[in-house]
């Protein structure tokens, strides 16, 4: 799962949602790999430093930060069920019900990370959390007429996003990881993390609100 921070802390921490995500895959039968992004205090920080001169790498780096910090709040939520440690570098290492990762190297969003990991552990599926419901043929915030889409190919779907990374952008899924999640074929599940409702539907390959983008 790469878990947006955007819902973890959307400016204030969202504890309600972190206590029935908990509840939710603890109920589940199957082990997760959880890659925390960064959330609304990233941006702040991100954006004072870019007024403050500070270069794109730069920017990077304070947003691996923040999701550490939200990653070691994940991993303590869930405690002995989680990985010893938060981790970053993805990797092959054994743990319980869940392990916990933030950002690892600039140049990406945690989208990136999540990619990785799946690749570790052969897994085939990413759910994307994130406060967003489905992707949109064209950006709603321009097009009041955006229309939903359910099923994309890669290749459509980069089409419609930038084809570089710059710190903070807003995009259902970073070009980065949509390059290589492309190249894995890797299904990605786009849907709106607050309505976990919709994340057992998906899990459960039902007809779920959002968007599935697939080879």
């Amino acid at each position: 799962m790469s878990l947006g921070g955007s819902i973890i802390n959307p400016g204030k921490i969202n504890t309600g949602f972190i206590e029935r995500f908990r509840e939710l895959v603890l109920d589940r039968k199957e082990k997760f790999v959880i890659v925390c992004g960064g959330g609304r205090p990233v941006r702040d920080y991100q954006q004072a430093a870019s007024r403050l001169g500070v270069d794109a790498k730069g920017l990077d780096k304070i947003g691996i930060a923040g999701t550490m910090f939200n990653a070691e709040l994940i991993k303590e939520v869930f405690g002995k069920t989680a990985s010893r440690k938060t981790y970053q570098k993805p990797q092959k290492t054994r743990f319980g019900k869940v392990l916990v990762a933030g950002g690892w190297k600039p140049g990406c969003s945690t989208d990136k990370n999540a990619v990785l990991w799946a690749k570790e552990y052969k897994a085939t599926k990413i759910f994307n959390l994130s406060n967003i419901d489905m992707v949109y043929d064209s950006d709603p915030r321009l097009n009041k007429k955006a229309k939903p889409v359910k099923i994309i190919s890669w290749e459509e779907y980069r089409k419609k996003i930038a084809d570089k990374w710059t710190p903070g952008m807003n995009t259902p899924f970073d070009p980065v990881a949509s390059e290589l999640a492309a190249r894995y074929r890797m299904t990605v599940y786009v849907l709106n993390g607050r309505k976990l409702d919709r994340l057992e539907k998906a899990l459960d390959n039902k007809e779920f609100k959002g968007t599935r983008i697939e080879p």
